[in-house]
């Protein structure tokens, strides 16, 4: 039974999340519903990230068995067209040893959030980032980040619902730019707690804004509390850029 995996890129404004649900649409469902409609087979596709409702990607992974093996173009090709005009696009399709497991296999995943700081509503990016009419200063956000570097208890960096058995996470990078008028901020990590990066970036806005001081950072993290932590950032500005996976787990013997 050959495996594929899948790169994709979606706009997760009209979907309840990643994982199928019966409270809405979800990006897992459209793509089993595009592989029933082109194959007639019923298959479960299992993503790297989790993404939550209104959670966009440019580099989501995923991957399927199927009972044939296809050419991997034909197979991109014809999800993308009954996946049409559903908000999401499969970039590649490329046969993946058995080994390869989308969600267990990753080593690295990067995340995006991006605050438009600016008066003037967004026009353009709208759904896209979070806008925030007031000026931030990026200096402070990015000293502050740098204290959440590393193998932390990020207790007040996760939601209360977050099903993760340890809130220990080793953050490797956390970075914030000014891009134009936008402060990105971005993210990675072998892998991150539920609501994790939407809670940094609501934290760390709220040192931008000058509203919390670097030091009620470091408080923050030291409390392991959730009511210690900053605001949950609203999901538009966040996107999951890349997946990482070690060369051997790719490769077809």
């Amino acid at each position: 039974m050959p495996r594929y995996r899948l790169l994709l890129e979606y706009d997760g404004g009209p979907f309840a999340g990643w994982q199928r649900q019966a409270n809405g649409p979800s990006v897992q469902g459209a793509i089993e519903d595009a592989v029933f409609a082109f194959c007639a087979e019923r298959v479960t596709v299992i993503g790297a990230g989790r993404t939550d409702s209104g959670v966009h990607a440019a580099g989501q992974v995923a991957h399927l068995d199927l009972t044939k093996e296809l050419l991997p173009g034909r197979l991109r090709d014809a999800l993308n067209n009954f996946l049409r005009p559903i908000p999401v696009a499969v970039l590649e399709a490329t046969l993946a040893p058995a080994r390869f497991d989308a969600r267990r296999s990753a080593i690295g995943r990067r995340y995006l959030y991006r605050i438009l700081s600016r008066r003037p509503p967004p026009a353009l990016g709208r759904g896209r980032v979070w806008w925030v009419a007031r000026a931030l200063d990026p200096k402070p956000m990015q000293a502050a980040a740098s204290l959440l570097l590393g193998k932390h208890d990020f207790t007040s960096f996760r939601s209360i619902q977050c099903q993760a058995n340890s809130p220990l996470r080793t953050l490797d990078r956390l970075e914030v730019e000014r891009v134009g008028d936008e402060i990105h901020i971005t993210a990675e990590a072998r892998s991150f707690l539920h609501n994790q990066v939407r809670i940094m970036a609501g934290t760390l806005e709220q040192v931008g804004a000058g509203r919390w001081k670097i030091a009620d950072v470091a408080a923050a993290l030291e409390a392991r509390d959730r009511r210690a932590g900053g605001p949950t950032a609203p999901p538009d500005g966040l996107c999951l850029m890349e997946v990482r996976y070690a060369d051997d787990v790719l490769t077809r013997e």
